[in-house]
């Protein structure tokens, strides 16, 4: 199964994260596919960066997000964004037709 998750860079007491997509058979900090923007929680606010339309590419084709990332994901919109590609958009009722 293919898994977007962080992967810790950064020295001791300095993390920082990169978002990747990874085979989740791999190690947490080892190869991975491709990387999808980065995570710096030390500094205040947190400092995110991440390529939404990548992002959505993977979560379509069935990479599944880790639960830290699928937080991060929804401050950047992509979880909404892709529910409604896969789900189709809700139509709202016009209350005024009768």
């Amino acid at each position: 199964m293919v898994r977007i998750r962080l992967t810790r860079l950064g020295r001791r007491n300095r993390p920082f994260y990169r978002i990747v997509v990874v085979d989740s058979r791999k190690r947490r900090d080892g190869a991975y596919i491709e990387s999808l923007g980065y995570y710096d929680p030390v500094k205040d606010p947190a400092e995110m960066k991440l390529n939404v339309e990548r992002a959505l590419e993977w979560l379509l084709k069935g990479a599944q997000p880790s639960d830290t990332v699928r937080d991060i994901f929804r401050k950047f919109g992509v979880m909404k964004k892709f529910h409604e590609l896969k789900f189709g958009k809700k139509e709202e009722k016009d209350e005024g037709s009768t």
